[in-house]
């Protein structure tokens, strides 16, 4: 009895935790830390981040000199040179050799300095297009947030409707069973429900839509329960800041990511050009080389050779070099390669200029948008006001029978599009001042605190 009473126990302890697990309701911040930390696009453009490293590493170590060990060994069956006496021999013969070679280039242009110079930029750009993937993730994330506010929130004045339809409905079926009302008038209040009914199952799959889209933004398992939290918008206050174009376009083209981006690029291509130019100088370079090896003769009645170890000893020979390379012609390469370099520096000076009118003018639609969203919120909530005492007035004339059941829809119908565009349009304003806030901050840590 005590073994299936534990059983249950803790059947019931694993039931209640997947209720809760189920339970569980995302906020805007939760989306957001959850996308950042997991979204598999970000972490491809991390790893893009990462080859930028990579490449600057690459360039940072070709300054130091290069060292090569090297060996080989062969058998001669005909005509060869006897390394021992230098004389030409058909004797069949077996030959190693091993050798120790380094160089460092002194001089060439100053093309690996500025190369080092220019990978290094373009690493910082790629930091910066990191950020520029992750902010339009969050942009996109907030974006399907609010509209999943929106769509529940359409749902909720839907079932707000059709409660006060059925309210009316089964007030007119019971008037109609005790002949105080006709039976025309409740098929007039069944059509009126049940076309609210379509109303509210349509915004039911609006709000499922809405919920999917945003649960695949985040890239979540399959399977995986998913809602996001009701905010109790009534209780946030509206305010209306005076944000001013030039000054906000001031900050965000200091912070924002996608101008440093480009600007980073921008001199890593004058970089590039420079060392494209270097390879017009000449060019310098310094090594040596450690060379020794071994040879004996195979055929019979040979002579006795020195033995493996004396031969690497007595064999044993160095070198040191200087080159100096000047070039005069190559075909137009060097010539095609600065020429491509100056082309690239210039569309990245043009893309920069059109970031710059872009950011601007986003900036400035930002700003007129929020202006125009307080002006229409205001209007809305005016507009709601008064289909709230419209409608009040119509339901109480139609429990009296003093109007018929259009003018009752019509005035319901009226009060369900004043709520929903009051919602609307707070919900706009909400979002298009969060965004202005992003785009101050660069920081989606402002994000999380709302």
């Amino acid at each position: 009895m005590k073994r299936v009473i534990f059983i249950f126990m803790i059947t019931g302890a694993v039931l209640a935790d997947d209720l809760v697990a189920q339970e569980k309701k995302w906020t805007l911040g939760d989306c957001v830390t959850y996308a950042v930390e997991n979204n598999i696009d970000l972490k491809r453009q991390r790893l893009q981040t990462e080859t930028s490293e990579v490449n600057l590493l690459k360039s940072k170590l070709d300054v130091l000199p290069s060292l090569n060990f090297g060996s080989d060994a062969q058998i001669g069956f005909g005509r060869s040179i006897d390394p021992v006496t230098n004389l030409i021999t058909f004797e069949q013969n077996f030959s190693n050799s091993y050798y120790l070679s380094s160089s460092i280039e002194i001089f060439s242009g100053f093309t690996t300095l500025n190369s080092i110079a220019a990978n290094k930029l373009m690493m910082k750009a790629g930091l910066e297009n990191e950020m520029i993937a992750k902010n339009q993730l969050i942009l996109d994330i907030t974006t399907q947030y609010f509209q999943s506010l929106y769509a529940k929130g359409v749902e909720r004045a839907s079932k707000v409707q059709l409660d006060l339809s059925e309210k009316q409905l089964f007030r007119i079926t019971r008037m109609v069973e005790t002949g105080k009302e006709a039976v025309s008038k409740q098929y007039e209040m069944q059509s009126r429900a049940s076309s609210d009914r379509l109303n509210y199952t349509i915004a039911q799959n609006n709000t499922s839509q809405a919920l999917t889209t945003l649960k695949q933004m985040l890239q979540l398992e399959a399977g995986t329960a998913f809602d996001i939290i009701q905010p109790d918008l009534d209780t946030v206050m509206i305010t209306a800041p005076d944000y001013d174009t030039d000054s906000i376009f001031s900050i965000a083209s200091g912070i924002l990511p996608r101008l440093k981006a480009i600007a980073f690029e921008l001199e890593a291509a004058k970089k590039q050009v420079s060392a494209a130019k270097g390879f017009r100088s000449p060019s310098l370079e310094v090594g040596g080389r450690i060379y020794t090896g071994y040879y004996q003769r195979l055929n019979e009645g040979a002579p006795t050779q020195d033995s493996f170890s004396d031969q690497l000893k007595n064999n044993n020979s160095q070198a040191i070099y200087l080159t100096l390379a000047v070039p005069i012609f190559n075909n137009y390469v060097t010539g095609k390669n600065v020429r491509l370099a100056k082309i690239r520096m210039n569309d990245t000076e043009l893309k920069l200029e059109l970031e710059k009118n872009n950011l601007y003018s986003e900036v400035e639609n930002a700003c007129l948008d929020f202006n125009r969203g307080i002006d229409e919120h205001a209007a809305a909530i005016a507009n709601l006001n008064f289909n709230k005492k419209s409608f009040t007035a119509v339901e109480k004339k139609f429990e009296s029978g003093l109007v018929d059941v259009t003018d009752y829809s019509a005035a319901q119908v009226t009060l369900f599009r004043a709520e929903t565009e009051a919602l609307r349009t707070k919900l706009q304003v909400m979002f298009r001042k969060l965004t202005i806030q992003f785009v101050t901050t660069g920081d989606y840590e402002y994000i999380l605190s709302n």
